[in-house]
Formats: C-alpha cells, sequence, structure tokens
C-alpha cells in the first residue's frame, strides 16, 4: 500500500529495525521479518537524516545544499526511497501538520 507523502510528511525511522553504517552505505534489518536491505551513499545519507523525524522537505534541502541535483528530480527521488522505506515497514510517515 503507497503511503500519500507530501513535502510537509514526517518521516522518522521505525522501531521495528535495526541498522549499520557501513562507511559510505548503510544496512538495516528489519525486526519484523528478518530481511536485511542496503543503501548506497545517498539512500545512506537520507537514512542518517530520518533518525530523528523531518520532513520530506528537510530532506531535499540538507541534500540540495550537499549534492549538485535538480531540485524537482531530487525531491521525486526522495519521495521513491521513502515510499520503499515505508512499504518494507522500515520507516514510519505521517501527515499531520504540526504549528
Amino acid at each position: 500500500m503507497a503511503v500519500e507523502l507530501a513535502i510537509e510528511s514526517r518521516v522518522v525511522a521505525s522501531k521495528d529495525q535495526v541498522s549499520s553504517d557501513l562507511g559510505s552505505e548503510a544496512a538495516i534489518l528489519n525486526l519484523k521479518n528478518s530481511v536485511y536491505y542496503g543503501l548506497d551513499p545517498i539512500g545512506a545519507r537520507v537514512w542518517q537524516l530520518i533518525q530523528e523525524p523531518t520532513t520530506i522537505g528537510q530532506i531535499r534541502d540538507v541534500l540540495r545544499a550537499e549534492y549538485d541535483v535538480e531540485e524537482a528530480q531530487l525531491e521525486a527521488d526522495i519521495r521513491d526511497l521513502v515510499q520503499e522505506l515505508a512499504a518494507q515497514g522500515l520507516v514510519e510517515v505521517t501527515n499531520d501538520i504540526l504549528v
């Protein structure tokens, strides 16, 4: 089931996982199904950012400052990654807007 993602959507790593930094990459173990996942360097950077609740927009802004990439493409890539992580139960996404 796809999660609806807005620029204000909050993302945080799930409690049902453990992860390890492998230099520029990351390995994640889903504790519910015992499946390992690997992230490339940019995916690993996103993973670092979502260890604390953050928004899609905040992730985009940090990565935009770190990489020479078009904003629209970066945002689409972040949404795709977060969608996949959510589908695997590795992140929690909320669309509540905090005031």
